[in-house]
């Protein structure tokens, strides 16, 4: 019994780590919105991008 208490102590330790797993990932996702805001506001897919929706809205591919 006592070998089981020491178990159920020894895993509840652990409880801190879900928060830290979250600030990885927030921060992961933080840095990909980041390089996908640069790569899309740099001027050639810009310009990419303007031409396929004036293509499209023209109706001419």
């Amino acid at each position: 019994m006592r070998r089981w208490a020491r178990a159920v102590r020894a895993a509840r330790s652990d409880a801190g780590m879900v928060s830290a797993e979250y600030a990885v990932g927030i921060l992961a996702a933080v840095g990909f919105a980041g390089l996908l805001y640069k790569v899309m506001t740099s001027d050639p897919v810009q310009a990419t991008l303007q031409s396929l929706v004036g293509k499209a809205l023209n109706g001419s591919f």
